[in-house]
């Protein structure tokens, strides 16, 4: 370094808080944009997180990486992305477990644990990389894109394998959102076994809040308690697959040792405590809960211009026939738990 360089230095010290902003302005746009593009009809149906995560990437595959960007892009990925994790915790209490009944908490363990594990084991058979059939199936039988990026955060997974297995997911949550409404009566189902049904196994917390409205205040009650009760239970069995990631080969190429434990989640269990021991005012938990899905928005913009359309391309379409299966499994599995048990 040359003595003007070095002096130039010294009069501007590089400020890591400074360099964070470029990427956080990068990643917080897109999430506004994301918003707005949700008063466009057709578009509202669709959360702000895929929509942040498409417009991420087709940035990143048009325009390339942006100068400057990279240091608020990785800390949008990382640590932003933990912080709404924990955040989410504040939206589930015990007593919505509760409510539920042993039966309903039955079917919903039951749905999630035999699909996760059904999953992996034909996306073994169809040959799919062991970490993006985990992805598919934690997104599939747990709670959609949150599951997701938790989960890779945990196992060290692959962008490109999250960008696939999100918008795999996103795909079929959707197609069941419109669908379950219209099989209630065919299906014979009660307002409450037709919430319980919804809330067990369409993806999205969205997308199931609104197939359950769809029969009724009784079906959205339950399907609304059911579908947190599914997000409660990412904490333990994301931990869980991170202690198992290497040895069952989910972790990413470039993971040699055992990921770091996922502390964020022992964040959204303590929580998911402190809401069930807490009433926290509507007034402090609706703000909250914007800015968890804001945040989580600002994450996935970020993993999207981290992926790279090429790579996920290439793994074909045998990913989405293992989404359409994965989907298909959960909700014809829930569906007959429902009809044996209640």
């Amino acid at each position: 370094m040359t003595s003007v360089n070095a002096a130039d230095a010294a009069m501007h010290p590089k400020s890591p808080v400074l360099d964070l902003i470029p990427g956080l302005a990068l990643t917080g746009g897109i999430a506004i944009v994301a918003y707005g593009l949700r008063y466009i009809p057709g578009v509202d149906k669709l959360s702000p997180m895929i929509l942040a995560i498409l417009i991420g990437a087709a940035i990143h595959n048009s325009v390339g990486k942006i100068e400057g960007t990279a240091e608020g892009v990785n800390f949008s990925l990382r640590r932003i992305l933990r912080l709404s994790i924990i955040l989410i915790g504040l939206q589930i209490t015990a007593q919505q477990a509760a409510e539920v009944g042993f039966g309903g908490l039955a079917v919903i363990a039951t749905g999630l644990l035999a699909t996760l594990g059904a999953t992996m084991l034909v996306g073994r058979l169809m040959g799919i990389r062991s970490g993006l059939a985990l992805l598919i199936g934690v997104g599939t039988s747990i709670c959609g894109a949150s599951a997701i990026v938790a989960a890779k955060a945990a196992t060290g997974g692959e962008d490109d394998d999250a960008a696939y297995a999100v918008a795999g997911v996103t795909l079929f949550g959707t197609i069941a959102m419109f669908l379950y409404p219209s099989l209630q009566g065919a299906l014979h189902l009660s307002d409450a076994a037709y919430g319980l049904w919804a809330g067990s196994s369409v993806h999205e917390v969205a997308q199931a809040v609104f197939a359950s409205s769809q029969g009724g205040p009784e079906a959205l009650y339950i399907g609304t308690i059911a579908k947190l009760t599914r997000v409660a239970m990412m904490a333990p069995v994301i931990i869980v697959l991170g202690e198992l990631s290497v040895r069952m080969g989910f972790a990413g190429e470039g993971v040699r040792g055992k990921p770091p434990f996922p502390w964020f989640l022992i964040g959204f269990l303590a929580m998911a405590a402190l809401n069930s021991l807490v009433a926290i005012p509507l007034e402090i938990s609706g703000p909250v809960r914007a800015a968890t899905t804001f945040l989580l928005s600002m994450a996935m913009a970020a993993m999207g211009l981290h992926t790279n359309l090429r790579h996920v391309f290439s793994a074909g379409v045998r990913p989405l026939a293992l989404g359409l299966f994965a989907s298909a499994f959960i909700s014809l599995l829930v569906l007959a738990l429902i009809k044996l048990a209640l």
